[in-house]
């Protein structure tokens, strides 16, 4: 696999979080920054997807007039992921805020 299959393989939404972790785990990409640091972007993504579905969507679960923050935050992870994969697949590290930062971090720590 190149690496920039590998990079945008880590932001498909659902199911990239496990290309990233095999990315992580592979001999092939362990001195690949820009790889790694997709992989950890897309995990960091995959994430706040999680805390989307499992904490903001619960928290206005009663009031259903009210889903509209947790559509808009979805729409913007989706976008986020989308965006990301267009960025890798032009071989750009774009460091999205917040994520980006958590991502560079985790991959300068060896």
């Amino acid at each position: 696999m190149s690496p920039r299959t590998a990079s945008i393989l880590c932001y498909v939404p659902a199911i990239g979080w496990i290309c990233a972790v095999i990315v992580l785990a592979s001999v092939k990409f362990r001195n690949d920054h820009a790889v790694r640091f997709h992989a950890f972007q897309g995990i960091y993504l995959f994430v706040a997807t999680l805390i989307a579905d499992f904490v903001i969507r619960p928290m206005f679960w009663l009031m259903p007039n009210d889903l509209h923050l947790y559509r808009l935050v979805q729409l913007a992870l989706i976008g986020a992921s989308i965006f990301m994969m267009v960025k890798a697949s032009h071989d750009e590290a774009y460091s999205l805020p917040l994520f980006g930062e958590l991502a560079q971090r985790s991959v300068a720590e060896r």
